[in-house]
């Protein structure tokens, strides 16, 4: 449900569909790809996390799509639009005759629905409503055209209007399919769920119904004829499965890349690459709950970032390839202020600063300690960490901070537990990481204030006044460079208050994969283009 975000995400009929897939000479057979993890959930109407998303990405659809290499909208659902001169009409023309997975016919009234069910009950949409508060209503003019009003001056309006994964209203408004709504999935894109085996991998089919392969921007994109996906969050796991041919393709990080893939194996089955792209770089850190007694304080949480050695972390496993973090945004951004620098290691001007702040080692046993709230409060945090991959960064943390009497635990939790406690906000600090996002930055989602109720973005709990009113003047402006302006400040705020202890930035796009897939260029202005990939 969340293509615009994403960019990134049951049929009884699936075995008689597929043997009726028409022969294409340019269509391979299958191809295997790693997702990461498992779902939370399949449904559409309470899935959060990424990995959904990119299942997601094959199944539903947007109204429009963005041009992967001009960034430009160009129809998809929608043939046709128009936005008043005010820019706060917008208009759609939906295509004739697409078909839902199940035959049934798409009309203007799903495109009402899908609109009108994230703000249902039914539906946890906390993450994603600030993007859609703005819209006033959704009217459906006629069978196939639908209108969307807004209210107000938001510089995102139109663009989440066309970036809206429109849902089948007879599938998800119909409460007696409440519970095949995690394990079906109806929607109007290029493949359909055949098979989900839990814990292993999800088998996807084309679509023989999909508008695309009629259309001239389209024909020559999706033509694998079945994908399987994986999930593995184990990077040496999946490095295995990419030897033997298990998988066909896999996003490789840094010390993947330099130090795992290297032998005649990958020289000949393998090809590894190494790319630039303007898509938004995504980014790893360290939150701390700042409704936590001890995290409460923003010197505290400065002394704490001073703790990670980043610079030795950069060469040790990051190979160089990476940018350190600086704030909310990533390094590349236009929105990222070039005043912000990345904090230094210095464990010695830490604990100055914990000192200053009431911090010492008040009983000899090595550890500070602290009253608060009448209480005597030892500095020792507890880091949730979902990936085994990640644990080696944590080590090196937590080793480094014992030596000024800071105790950190570290403990590997599985990545549903994980979500249910960030839902929670029932944890001390977690390592996750952010994607980009899109290319244009409204940190509402995550840094408003408004956010942080329910199972929310602002899991930490992020609160700053001088933040919301300038996030809130920004939403309202449609020049570019002015808004840039404001959301440097929010950048240079949330980055001086430590909410986070900021990791690293992506500099490069890697990823490996088979010398079956085909493909016409490594990478375009904004993807690297898989949907356009064949194999041999």
């Amino acid at each position: 449900m969340a293509s615009f975000f994403a960019n990134i995400l049951i049929v009884a009929f699936v075995l008689l569909v597929t043997s009726c897939i028409p022969k294409n000479k340019k269509s391979g057979n299958s191809i295997s790809y790693n997702i990461g993890g498992e779902p939370t959930t399949l449904s559409p109407l309470s899935a959060s996390d990424g990995y959904t998303s990119s299942i997601h990405s094959y199944i539903f659809e947007p109204l429009l799509d963005r041009d992967i290499e001009t960034f430009e909208w160009k129809p998809a659902l929608a043939s046709e639009w128009e936005i008043s001169k005010d820019k706060k009409v917008f208009e759609f023309k939906l295509r004739e005759g697409v078909k839902w997975h199940d035959g049934k016919e798409l009309t203007a009234e799903d495109v009402k629905f899908s609109y009108d069910v994230m703000f249902s009950d039914d539906w946890k949409a906390v993450q994603i409503r600030p993007y859609y508060e703005s819209i006033e209503s959704v009217q459906v003019i006629d069978k196939f055209r639908v209108r969307f009003k807004v209210k107000d001056e938001y510089f995102m309006n139109f663009d989440v209007c066309a970036g809206l994964s429109i849902l089948p209203k007879h599938f998800y408004s119909n409460k007696e399919n409440k519970k095949e709504f995690g394990r079906k999935l109806i929607g109007t894109g290029p493949y359909m769920l055949s098979k989900y085996d839990r814990g292993n991998k999800i088998i996807l089919v084309q679509n023989p119904l999909w508008w695309g392969r009629n259309t001239e921007s389209e024909k020559e994109t999706n033509l694998i004829k079945k994908i399987n996906l994986r999930m593995v969050m184990e990077e040496n796991v999946f490095l295995e499965l990419l030897k033997k041919g298990d998988l066909d393709f896999q996003g490789l990080r840094p010390e993947g890349f330099v130090k795992k893939t290297v032998g005649k194996i990958w020289d000949k089955k393998i090809e590894k690459v190494k790319t630039q792209n303007k898509t938004p770089k995504g980014y790893s850190f360290i939150a701390m709950n700042l409704k936590h007694p001890i995290f409460k304080d923003r010197e505290v949480r400065k002394a704490f970032s001073m703790l990670f050695n980043r610079p030795l972390m950069l060469s040790k496993f990051e190979y160089n390839l990476s940018e350190f973090a600086t704030g909310p945004i990533y390094v590349q951004s236009d929105y990222s202020s070039p005043v912000v620098q990345p904090i230094d290691f210095n464990p010695d001007e830490a604990l100055k600063i914990l000192t200053k702040a009431g911090w010492s080692d008040s009983d000899k046993d090595g550890l500070l300690d602290k009253m608060i709230n009448g209480k005597k409060t030892p500095f020792s945090v507890t880091i949730l960490e979902p990936s085994p991959d990640v644990m080696k960064y944590l080590t090196i943390f937590k080793e480094d901070a014992s030596k000024i009497g800071v105790e950190i635990n570290i403990k590997n939790i599985e990545w549903n537990s994980f979500v249910k406690l960030l839902d929670e906000k029932n944890f001390e600090a977690v390592r996750l990481a952010w994607g980009g996002g899109g290319v244009e930055w409204d940190p509402k989602q995550i840094w408003h204030s408004s956010s942080i109720e329910g199972a929310s973005s602002n899991f930490i709990s992020y609160s700053n006044p001088e933040v919301d009113r300038l996030i809130d003047e920004a939403r309202q402006l449609h020049d570019r460079d002015k808004r840039i302006s404001l959301l440097r400040k929010v950048h240079e705020i949330i980055s001086a208050d430590y909410p986070y202890i900021w990791w690293f930035n992506s500099k490069y796009t890697l990823y490996a994969h088979s010398k079956r897939v085909k493909k016409k260029t490594d990478t375009y202005q904004y993807g690297i283009g898989q949907q356009y990939w064949m194999v041999k």
